[in-house]
């Protein structure tokens, strides 16, 4: 997805209702469409009035896995602006002509958490050949999908150069997207999963085991770029996000902000 906070932060920024900016009888705001890679929808929209005051600019969210996005995009959906979590889907769009190449840069970064049930009492040293499996006690592993989702390609990297993935491989729950893989482990539905850290803070139902090495699988970055198709005004929708009240946005809600 992305994911979960990036949802978050990205409302807080812009979510505004369609009147807001627009006096009585003024023209309507002109509108942004923005794809982003993000697992939760729910959010603070104090953030975003400024940028609408400002531009009389409303924008509109349509959040999913990444690789979702990606293909509506390709079979012609409309969208100005797109937020990727990973960095193969961008090149999949960049590929096929539907990006502004020069307007592509890395705006965030993330870490990869092993999370349980807020209550579990699962203990684990993530590290080589940890032993994973076993602490599934015969339960399963709640990733997103690691053939598409970019939460689940990350996961599935981290466990392989951790030389466990073989071991799991057999005993995963794959989730549409990150937020369905949170959903699994706060529900107490398996014991384990693996998601966003951002995901995980802002979850009172879940609790971090450990951080994955930063060395075991690529870097989480979360490129955006305005797409072919853009209107005018996503240009500066992208430059709010990379002035210092968007990047205070995000790294209240756990991100690390990409210098450009």
């Amino acid at each position: 997805m992305c994911k979960r906070i990036l949802g978050i932060a990205l409302l807080a920024l812009c979510g505004i209702p369609a009147s807001a900016g627009a006096e009585a009888g003024a023209a309507p705001p002109s509108t942004v469409t923005v794809f982003a890679a993000a697992s939760r929808t729910e959010g603070r929209k104090d953030n975003g009035r400024q940028f609408t005051a400002e531009s009389a600019t409303r924008v509109e969210f349509s959040f999913a896995a990444t690789s979702m996005l990606a293909r509506q995009v390709e079979s012609g959906a409309h969208a100005d602006v797109i937020f990727s979590a990973d960095q193969e889907w961008m090149d999949y769009l960049d590929q096929r002509g539907l990006i502004q190449r020069s307007s592509r840069h890395n705006v965030l970064g993330n870490r990869l958490a092993l999370v349980a049930g807020a209550d579990s009492a699962i203990q684990l040293q993530i590290g080589p050949r940890f032993p994973l499996l076993a602490a599934l006690h015969g339960g399963r592993l709640a990733v997103a999908d690691p053939d598409s989702v970019p939460a689940g390609r990350y996961a599935r990297s981290a466990l392989a150069s951790l030389g466990v993935w073989n071991e799991v491989a057999d005993h995963l729950v794959r989730a549409e997207n990150v937020r369905g893989a949170l959903a699994f482990v706060a529900r107490g539905e398996v014991p384990l999963g693996i998601v966003y850290v951002t995901d995980a803070l802002i979850d009172h139902h879940v609790r971090v085991v450990g951080l994955f090495p930063e060395d075991s699988h690529p870097p989480i970055t979360y490129p955006v770029a305005l797409t072919s198709s853009a209107r005018e005004p996503a240009r500066a929708f992208v430059t709010y996000l990379d002035g210092p009240v968007g990047q205070a946005a995000f790294k209240k809600f756990g991100f690390a902000v990409l210098r450009r």
